[in-house]
């Protein structure tokens, strides 16, 4: 489902509610279309090439990888797919109950646990993976391949610099301002 305002009339909306505030406006444009872009090409590639395997956006990403990197903890599956740990066990139960993961103890540390794709799972993601690049292809169309390849560096130095920095920064301003507790009342591990 497209967002309800077209990126115009949200753009004319935000600069006309922060007026003559001080900011940035060039960041905020950036980062705002960032995330408007990364849930349309979510939202597109769900109802697409992920709809017919009735994957959800998540699910395709923790097969995605666990394909990659052919077996992985769980922590580390949990990482790279930018999702909590609590929400990969509700994923790694649905896609185990499918048949397209399984889940063993690690051999060095009964602590930790392995995630391994079954002989399915490897098939689904063999046969999905080209209509799902198919769609990823007609997500950057408009662009031209120049385009595409600048785009995806200019993502990745994003990236980059965020793992680089981003924790020094997130310190420097929690030393000056408390951590509020999350909703669930916890409060983050120093």
């Amino acid at each position: 489902m497209p967002a309800h305002y077209p990126l115009s009339a949200t753009e004319e909306a935000v600069s006309r509610r922060l007026g003559s505030i001080p900011v940035n406006r060039e960041a905020l444009v950036a980062v705002s279309n960032l995330h408007r872009a990364a849930s349309a090409v979510r939202q597109h590639l769900e109802n697409s090439a992920l709809r017919a395997a009735d994957l959800t956006w998540s699910a395709f990403v923790v097969l995605w990888v666990v394909w990659i990197w052919e077996e992985i903890e769980t922590r580390h599956t949990a990482a790279e797919a930018g999702i909590s740990k609590g929400t990969l066990t509700g994923i790694i139960k649905t896609l185990e109950s499918r048949g397209l993961i399984e889940r063993r103890q690690h051999p060095d540390d009964r602590r930790l646990a392995l995630l391994r794709l079954t002989p399915e799972g490897l098939a689904l993601m063999e046969d999905l993976f080209p209509a799902f690049n198919a769609e990823e292809a007609f997500v950057v169309d408009s662009l031209g391949g120049e385009e595409v390849l600048h785009l995806a560096d200019t993502l990745r130095r994003i990236i980059t610099h965020l793992e680089e920095k981003g924790e020094v920064r997130r310190e420097s301003l929690r030393r000056d301002t408390p951590v509020p507790p999350r909703r669930g009342g916890r409060r983050r591990a120093t």
